[in-house]
């Protein structure tokens, strides 16, 4: 007889037996046997009650470390049954800086009793200490990891120092215009050494109420007709990481606006998302919605995107940088999270001169006392950079604007402004498009070889 003829008798010889004491005996068997959910339950139950005994952090320490942690997520993914009672389990903690550790937890016990045997820190904020490797007895070991740049991947940590130049170009026009420009200015994270404006027509430095821009306005003339504007940055920028701000109003971050919906289907979809995460803080339930929209939401420039719709976004599942932001912040409003919106430029990390493609966007969302900056269209694009981009923004890029739905001191006629990034122009109180370039040139002190 054959082996499929073999498994066929077998087969069937088992469908056909009624033998309850057999049938019962391999139910309780497959009863016992743990499972992937009971290695997730197991590895929260230990975090949840490390985390207790530490008066709300997860206390860890090996060698040189000795850090104070918030759960940020259990990686579902990579949980494991290594042997009827031992287990693996990956999990992200994060230090209130803004720092993600990915710990590795061995466990053992049974399906209702683990404990953690061994603990190791495997990468922090995306980059490995070391790597997995099978041997041929299909036993596991370690491998140390060479700490990399992650440079090539868009991203420059510390600080950077560059021109910046934003140029614009009018069209020809037969009637009164108007234009708004946004205007980089100093923070925490980014200083403006110098700034030089060379504009036309009556112009003047505006701000918005809300949220503090500034905005170069101008009136202009047919005569203006084919001229330039430009604005010339010298910007120092630091990377960024969660940070405090004293006395937030977290308000307006919790309220919808035209293109950020907040509540009904969004509320009923975060709910979903969070659930399933079993997430239960801030900062669990913000990373739950954060892998949510890198998982699925495309990016692809096509369709209504740039418009910064959340609506559009979760249609679609598609856009650039305003989709995958605008989805996020309205699902984190919608769950009580406060989040807010930016916009400026992402300079090239692997050249040190020459055009910028456009503007970029990123989000910030309030958690344990600090605003956290997420990035996550660039975490979609480059799936290896994830975590670091779940609480950081690198040195390499230059913020122009902050907040949607801006009301300049003097209004365009076509009302408050969804997000400032190219210029707004009108002519005769009517929309109209200008050409706009961004240019860079690297600090020669710390040019790239």
């Amino acid at each position: 007889m054959n082996r499929t003829a073999i498994f066929s008798a077998l087969a069937l010889l088992l469908a056909c037996s009624t033998n309850p004491p057999t049938e019962q005996k391999n139910k309780n068997q497959r009863n016992t046997r743990p499972t992937i959910a009971d290695v997730e339950r197991g590895i929260r139950a230990n975090i949840e009650a490390k985390t207790k005994e530490g008066n709300g952090y997860f206390n860890f320490s090996k060698d040189t470390i000795d850090l104070s942690l918030k759960l940020v997520r259990v990686h579902t993914e990579y949980l494991s049954v290594l042997g009827p009672h031992e287990f693996f389990a990956c999990v992200d903690l994060a230090t209130t800086q803004g720092d993600v550790y990915d710990v590795d937890f061995f466990l053992s016990g049974d399906k209702n009793q683990m404990k953690v045997t061994k603990t190791d820190v495997h990468k922090l904020n995306g980059k490995p200490y070391y790597s997995w490797k099978q041997r041929k007895d299909k036993t596991w070991y370690t491998v140390p990891v060479k700490q990399s740049s992650n440079r090539l991947l868009g991203v420059i940590e510390g600080t950077d120092k560059f021109n910046f130049t934003y140029k614009v170009k009018l069209p020809d026009f037969t009637a009164p215009a108007s234009i708004w420009i946004p205007v980089a200015t100093t923070d925490s994270f980014q200083t403006i050494l110098n700034t030089k404006i060379k504009a036309v027509g009556k112009h003047q430095l505006i701000t918005d109420a809300t949220y503090g821009n500034t905005i170069l306005y101008a009136q202009l003339q047919p005569e203006n007709s084919g001229q330039e504007i430009s604005i010339n940055y010298q910007v120092v920028r630091h990377e960024k990481s969660p940070y405090a701000e004293t006395s937030p109003n977290l308000a307006p971050y919790l309220k919808a606006t035209p293109l950020l919906p907040v509540g009904d289907r969004f509320g009923v979809l975060a709910n979903e998302i969070i659930a399933k995460k079993q997430a239960n803080s801030p900062l669990t339930k913000a990373r739950a919605l954060y892998d949510y929209v890198i998982d699925n939401v495309r990016y692809a420039k096509q369709g209504k995107y740039g418009t910064g719709d959340a609506n559009y976004a979760c249609d679609s599942k598609s856009g650039n940088c305003t989709e995958f932001h605008s989805l996020f912040i309205s699902l984190a409003r919608s769950a009580g999270i406060p989040a807010r919106f930016a916009v400026g430029a992402a300079i090239p990390s692997e050249r040190n001169e020459g055009g910028v493609d456009g503007y970029h966007c990123w989000a910030e969302f309030y958690a344990e006392g600090k605003w956290w900056p997420v990035d996550i269209s660039e975490a979609n694009k480059y799936t290896a950079l994830a975590t670091y981009y779940f609480g950081h923004h690198p040195a390499n890029r230059i913020e122009f604007t902050q907040g949607r739905n801006i009301a300049p001191e003097v209004m365009p006629a076509s009302g408050a402004v969804n997000f400032l990034a190219y210029p707004v122009f009108e002519v005769d109180g009517k929309p109209d498009l200008v050409s706009t370039q961004f240019m860079f040139e690297r600090d020669s002190t710390q040019f790239i070889e």
